[in-house]
């Protein structure tokens, strides 16, 4: 009878399991645009870890990828963490965990997808666009000053040069590389098929990725912690908390005089637009 009485959070019998919420774009963050990045994912991954009497850490991710740096960093804390304090971590796909995704989604122990989860893209991109003949036929010179001959390289405003995009396939090929041991690592023998294909870029829908050994299971977080953990089981969301200031006046940068002078002015405008589109295209390569 006194145990029912007790809080939930004080009884054994409801296991607490933190959910860590990793959504959007990695690391393409601008004063008016949050994505995710170390810096605004690290708090909430060390809390749900210190939380007394957590049997788990669940991590909900949907992303279609971005900077591999901030990509790896997330993926080594959750990780170290795990390990530290012994702490299992279960991962789980929602509309898509591609590319730098499904690197956050080899952090859990085990991996679950629903059927319909996009997964995958194990593969590294780097595009961009060319201007040169467009600031011609404007009548722009373009005027660039460097002190090392190979400082502007791949300048949008240039053309191409053979020796510049063999240099980019090269870097593209170390970080590829990382990404693979990390994926073999984590996955060992459960993956299967050609690794030609699997490391390849391509990406595949829960069901398929399963059969790939891509992941673990078909489910959801819910459904999966009630049935590892009991029907008492508490999901507590862990979010990154705001700064006192922001949250009394609920500050927010806009497009007004204000908005203009904390973007940068007209320059931090055209910056956001850029990096809304490039999070804009990252979505659309899976249809969303």
């Amino acid at each position: 009878m006194l145990k029912k009485l007790l809080p939930k959070r004080f009884r054994k019998d409801h296991p607490l399991v933190p959910v860590i919420r990793l959504s959007g774009a990695i690391g393409m963050a601008t004063p008016l645009a949050s994505s995710l990045s170390f810096a605004t994912t690290v708090g909430p991954i060390e809390r749900a870890f210190a939380m007394r009497g957590a049997v788990a850490v669940a991590l909900a991710v949907n992303s279609p990828g971005g900077s591999p740096v901030q990509s790896r960093l997330i993926f080594q804390r959750i990780r170290s963490l795990s390990e530290e304090k012994s702490i299992p971590v279960f991962a789980f796909a929602e509309d898509v965990a591609a590319s730098g995704g499904y690197m956050l989604l080899c952090a859990g122990d085990e991996i679950f997808a629903d059927p319909s989860s996009i997964v995958g893209s194990i593969g590294v991109v780097s595009s961009g666009f060319g201007f040169t003949e467009a600031i011609a036929k404007l009548g722009i010179e373009r005027r660039v000053h460097t002190a090392g001959d190979r400082k502007a390289i791949l300048d949008p405003f240039k053309p191409e040069q053979k020796k510049d995009i063999v240099h980019l396939k090269a870097l593209q090929q170390e970080i590829h590389t990382t990404f693979k041991d990390l994926v073999r690592e984590r996955r060992g023998d459960k993956l299967q098929g050609e690794e030609s294909s699997l490391f390849s870029g391509e990406f595949w829908a829960g069901a398929r990725a399963k059969e790939l050994g891509l992941i673990d299971g078909i489910g959801d977080l819910r459904s999966v912690m009630r049935e590892k953990f009991g029907e008492n089981v508490r999901l507590k969301a862990v979010t990154q908390q705001r700064g006192w200031l922001r949250k009394r006046v609920g500050l927010q940068a806009t497009y007004g005089l204000s908005g203009l002078a904390a973007s940068g002015g007209l320059g931090g405008v055209a910056e956001e637009l850029i990096s809304a589109l490039e999070s804009r295209a990252l979505w659309a390569r899976f249809g969303l």
